[in-house]
């Protein structure tokens, strides 16, 4: 089992992951706090494949308005359902994104190619971490050299880029402009 620290840099918060590898499945339970506009928790728990694609993610929010909860899972290659309801909107989204982590873009980031100038480009279900909301929205990423990424939002932040510096595994070390792996 591994533990990981992300500071935000956008805003005072900080998140702590577990993440547990075995042959038959990833998984990974995190908590985010964060003291702007009166505070919030989030907790995340996360199912995923062996390589890496999500199969459900759980979230529990507590802020000062209470506590909510949503459960996104696959219920079918590209098909979502929210809280156990079939959502066709999301229909061919390949992965989450949780907007709150730097950790759900691995699993994209670990499909782009290794060769400089390659790239990825698909459909996500977007989660807001503030409202709880799902969203279908488009990214891409690209291959910059080795351990370096740029994010590049097609979809609901059209226009928004971010370079990434990630480890072996894929998992963020730096995203521009909003979070930092914290050694630990």
């Amino acid at each position: 089992m591994s533990i990981l620290f992300w500071r935000r840099t956008d805003l005072d918060g900080l998140e702590r992951l577990s993440l547990q590898i075995k042959s038959d499945r990833v998984t990974a339970v995190s908590t985010v706090i964060s003291t702007e506009a009166g505070g919030l928790r989030l907790d995340h728990r996360w199912v995923l494949t062996p390589d890496w694609r999500a199969q459900s993610v759980e979230i529990e929010r507590w802020d000062a308005q209470g506590h909510e909860q949503l459960h996104l899972a696959r219920v079918g290659p590209a098909e979502w359902a929210v809280n156990g309801t079939a959502r066709p909107d999301l229909d061919g989204a390949e992965e989450p994104d949780l907007s709150v982590t730097p950790f759900c873009n691995t699993f994209p980031i670990r499909r782009v190619p290794q060769a400089v100038g390659s790239s990825l480009t698909l459909d996500t279900a977007f989660i807001d971490g503030e409202t709880l909301t799902v969203t279908r929205s488009r990214q891409r990423y690209e291959r910059q050299g080795a351990g370096r990424l740029r994010f590049v939002d097609l979809g609901l932040f059209e226009g928004f880029t971010a370079d990434l510096e990630v480890d072996d595994e894929g998992l963020p070390t730096t995203y521009a402009g909003l979070f930092e792996r914290v050694p630990n």
